[in-house]
C-alpha cells in the first residue's frame, strides 16, 4: 500500500535521525522516507520523517520554527559542547545568579550570530565536520546569522540551567550551550536536549517507535501520518478547474485571476484575501479537494509558475 504523508516521530536517546529513518523503510516497504531537521543521538523529541510524495514537502518544512527545552551544565565545557565530548574547560560557576543566567540569555535572543560545532552535518570542502573532528582535525567555521525568538529560563539548580528555546532554522542548542558557558566564563555544555515542537507538531502528539512498531503489527499505522500539505497550510490556497488543473501538471505558467477559468474568478470575487495574501508561494487544490500541488510567485512576469505537482 502506498502512503504518502508524514509522520511525527518521538525519537528516543540513542537512536540516530537516520536508524529511525531506516526503521520506517524496513517496516512500511517505502523506499522515499526522509526526516526533517536532524536531532544528535543523545537527544529526544519531535521528528518528522516523510513518506513517498511527502519527501518532496521537506525544504518547505526545514523552514518551520522549533521549540526545545534544554538542560545546560555550567562549570565544564567540551569539544562536542555536549556531555559525550571531552572536557577542554573547568570553571567556577558558584558565584552566579538567576539575574546573572537571565542577563545573560537576553544577549542570545533575536538575530544573533552563531558558529557550528565542530562535531556536525555542516560541510567543509565536501567533508562533514564531524568526519574532520573524529580525525583530530580542527578548521575556522564560518559563523552564520540565525533567530532565536524566545528564550526563557525555567530551573536553576547549580550547576545545571534549564531553558527552553523557540528558533529558526539552522540554529545549534549545543552552540548556544557552549557561548553561554563563555559569556559567562565558567564553561558549558549540553547536558541534555528535547525537541519539544517542530512547526505544527508537538510532542504531546508523537508517536514512540515501539507505539509506531505496534500500530505496524496491527495494521493501523497508517493512521499516525499527516497529510502532505499540512506543513503548508500557513500559505493561501486556491481552488482550480479541470481545465487549470490540466495546465499545471504540464508545468505551464498562470496569471491566476485574469486569465483563470469561470471558478477560480468566482473565487476570488468571493474571496479577495485570497489575492492579497498571496506572498511567494500558495497551495492548489482541485474541485474535488484533492491537493494539486505548490505554485511559486514569479514577480517579474507576474505568473505563477508550477513548482511540485502531487496529481
Amino acid at each position: 500500500m502506498i502512503v504518502d504523508g508524514i509522520l511525527n516521530i518521538n525519537k528516543p536517546r540513542g537512536e540516530t535521525s537516520f536508524s529511525v529513518v531506516a526503521m520506517v523503510k524496513r517496516l512500511t516497504g517505502e523506499q522515499r522516507v526522509g526526516h526533517a531537521g536532524t536531532l544528535d543521538p543523545e537527544a529526544t523529541g519531535v521528528l518528522p520523517v516523510c513518506l513517498g510524495e511527502g519527501t518532496r514537502v521537506i525544504e518547505f518544512l526545514l523552514e518551520a520554527t522549533k521549540a526545545y527545552r534544554a538542560q545546560i551544565e555550567l562549570g565544564v565545557a567540551t569539544d562536542t559542547y555536549d556531555a559525550s565530548g571531552k572536557i577542554t574547560q573547568k570553571g567556577d560557576y558558584s558565584g552566579i545568579s538567576q539575574e546573572q543566567l537571565k542577563s545573560a540569555l537576553t544577549s542570545f535572543c533575536g538575530l544573533i550570530q552563531q558558529t557550528p560545532p565542530m562535531y556536525s552535518a555542516v560541510k567543509y570542502q565536501g567533508k562533514r565536520l564531524y568526519e574532520l573532528a573524529r580525525a583530530g582535525i580542527k578548521v575556522e567555521r564560518k559563523s552564520r546569522l540565525t533567530r532565536i525568538y524566545h528564550l526563557e529560563l525555567i530551573d536553576w539548580q547549580p550547576p545545571v540551567v534549564t531553558i527552553e528555546v523557540v528558533c529558526g532554522k539552522g540554529t545549534y542548542i549545543r552552540s548556544l550551550a557552549h557561548d553561554l558557558g563563555q559569556a559567562l566564563d565558567c564553561g558549558a555544555n549540553l547536558k541534555s536536549l528535547i525537541r519539544l515542537r517542530y512547526g505544527l507538531f508537538d510532542i504531546e502528539d508523537a508517536v514512540s517507535l515501539p507505539q509506531f512498531e505496534a500500530a505496524f503489527r496491527c495494521g493501523y499505522w497508517q493512521h499516525f501520518v499527516y497529510p502532505i500539505d499540512i506543513v503548508l497550510l500557513h500559505w493561501a490556497a486556491m481552488v482550480v478547474s479541470d481545465d487549470t488543473r490540466r495546465l499545471i501538471r504540464n508545468g505551464r505558467p498562470l496569471v491566476l485571476g485574469n486569465d483563470a477559468g469561470s471558478e477560480e474568478t468566482d473565487y476570488l470575487k468571493q474571496h479577495p484575501i485570497a489575492r492579497s495574501s498571496f506572498e511567494s508561494h500558495c497551495r492548489v487544490y482541485t474541485l474535488d479537494g484533492c491537493f494539486l500541488g505548490v505554485l511559486c510567485f514569479n514577480p517579474e512576469r507576474g505568473q505563477w509558475q508550477p513548482e511540485k505537482v502531487f496529481l
